[in-house]
């Protein structure tokens, strides 16, 4: 049996131990250790890549504490906008969907749009129509409402600024997009990413999260990536790929194509953030550029740790 491997992440940016009281800190580790051992117990018991970063990403959509699912910022007109994407490292399969609300979890449906329609992307109410063929049951606007991302929103409501929620100055503030990659006991890879956003975002915005190649990227050749940060410039930087490339054309290992994306060329365009990655060796990294970003990695060789802080 190949090594088996899990990484997970729940955003970076502006983290601070000063800024989390000791309860927050230990909510927080206890949520991604959760999330971890659910994913790592999918690939133990045999299940596949996909089977694992499904369930990490619904069970940090399912935590409030993550801006994803239950939780997710608020939008300029005070709704919430989510998006989530999956790609299967083995096929290239990739579903996504994008500027939704709800949904409990839309990496559930993003893994329905993969297996179910032609297509890889859904948007809006036409995803919400696709959910309906597949019988999800719609969760009220207040199924969403989490009282300190109200107050971020707070902030800004009144401005046409947006932000990253984990750069908004609010006691005990909540932060980010939540994301999972995996490798199986088949050396298959997957990867999963879901997001509510940022927060007072305008006219639809959609971020890197369910974009293939930026936000989310797998390919058993190469690496599963799932990244985390300023959503834009991740796009612009095709982030999630371009590690991928690195891999791929200039033969990098996992950690030195993920080194050159994170602190050389988003750092260039001004790119705050991070990502997870694992190869089909069982390889993983996970880099940020920022304060802090809440991450975790469990492996068979008995690897085991869940970190927020540089």
């Amino acid at each position: 049996m190949k090594k088996i491997a899990i990484a997970i992440h729940g955003g970076a940016g502006t983290i601070l131990k000063q800024d989390l009281t000791p309860e927050l800190e230990a909510a927080y580790l206890s949520g991604l250790q959760k999330a971890l051992d659910n994913g790592y117990k999918k690939l133990s018991g045999g299940l596949t890549a996909i089977d694992a970063v499904l369930q990490a990403v619904i069970d940090l959509e399912d935590n409030i504490l993550f801006n994803a699912g239950k939780g997710s910022v608020f939008t300029k007109t005070g709704k919430h906008e989510m998006d989530a994407s999956i790609m299967d490292g083995k096929t290239l399969e990739a579903g996504a969907v994008a500027g939704i609300n709800s949904i409990k979890n839309p990496v559930q449906l993003a893994l329905d749009v993969m297996k179910h329609t032609e297509h890889v992307m859904l948007s809006g109410q036409g995803a919400l129509d696709f959910a309906a063929t597949k019988n999800y049951a719609l969760q009220p606007d207040k199924y969403f409402y989490a009282e300190q991302r109200y107050k971020q929103w707070q902030l800004v409501q009144d401005t046409d600024t947006v932000a990253l929620d984990h750069n908004i100055q609010v006691k005990d503030k909540k932060f980010g997009t939540v994301g999972a990659v995996a490798v199986d006991s088949d050396g298959n890879i997957a990867a999963a990413t879901s997001t509510g956003g940022m927060t007072n975002k305008q006219f639809g915005r959609i971020g890197d999260s369910p974009i293939i190649g930026s936000g989310t990227y797998a390919n058993n050749n190469t690496c599963a990536i799932s990244c985390t940060g300023h959503g834009e410039l991740f796009i612009r930087a095709v982030t999630a790929y371009d590690v991928s490339c690195l891999m791929e054309y200039k033969g990098l290992s996992l950690q030195e194509a993920m080194h050159i994306v994170v602190h050389e060329k988003l750092v260039r365009i001004g790119g705050e953030g991070g990502m997870i990655g694992v190869d089909n060796n069982g390889n993983t990294a996970l880099l940020f550029n920022s304060e802090g970003m809440y991450r975790g990695v469990r492996n068979s060789e008995g690897m085991n740790e869940v970190k927020i802080y540089k």
